[in-house]
């Protein structure tokens, strides 16, 4: 497959999946109990886990350059 059509595929994948995750993050957020301590550490978590799922598309999209 072309670097083109990867670059294309993987960036597309990558949106929907930060507009799901982001979507899913809020909603969760929502159910959090009122305590200000423990939504700050879901959001310094949820803030940053978003990256780790995202490797494989990256190296997907970086292969056969």
């Amino acid at each position: 497959m072309p670097a083109r059509w990867r670059k294309l595929i993987g960036g597309a994948g990558m949106l929907v999946f930060l507009a799901v995750y982001a979507r899913t993050a809020a909603v969760v957020f929502g159910y959090l109990p009122n305590q200000p301590w423990l939504q700050l550490v879901y959001m310094a978590v949820v803030g940053t886990a978003w990256g780790v799922p995202l490797i494989p598309f990256i190296a997907w999209m970086n292969r056969g350059r």
